[in-house]
């Protein structure tokens, strides 16, 4: 079934995309603003800072930093255990699989070329948790039992 082409319906049309193109040029002519207040990060001996970690869903920013140290030949759970002593006062544990990307952009020249254990465990597979390779860059899943590296990390809140 064909419709029949007249001036009006050109016209209307035409009203239509100029309404679209302004609602679309009101929308991009809207800026977004991220504000950082100025942070003293203040490492310890041994600590280097990775980054900033971007907070989603209405999470906090932080630094991300890295603490001295590493562990090697653990399980996934003595990895773990590991890193939560790492940290004194402070909290210290194995970074996310996000941080470990982070870890690995800034921060590769201080791991070995290898693969080191994160704190998250795979969705489906509970006998397994994933890993970031700091040789190729790769991350992903081992079975718990393995032993691997560690490294411990610690986050300073932006407020």
């Amino acid at each position: 079934m064909s419709t029949t082409l007249t001036l009006d319906t050109i016209k209307t049309e035409q009203t239509r995309l100029a309404e679209m193109i302004a609602a679309f040029e009101a929308q991009a002519s809207i800026q977004t603003s991220i504000h950082f207040p100025e942070t003293l990060i203040e490492l310890r001996q041994g600590e280097h800072c990775a980054g900033l970690i971007m907070g989603k869903d209405g999470e906090p920013s932080y630094y991300l930093i890295l603490l001295p140290g590493e562990v090697e030949k653990v399980s996934w759970s003595k990895a773990n255990e590991w890193a939560a002593k790492q940290g004194a006062e402070l909290v210290a544990e194995l970074p996310t699989r996000r941080e470990q990307s982070l870890l690995y952009a800034n921060l590769k020249e201080h791991f070995q070329p290898a693969w080191y254990w994160s704190c998250e465990q795979h969705a489906s597979h509970s006998d397994h948790a994933w890993y970031q390779d700091f040789d190729y860059g790769g991350q992903g899943i081992s079975s718990k039992s393995y032993e691997g590296r560690a490294r411990a990390v610690r986050r300073l809140i932006i407020e």
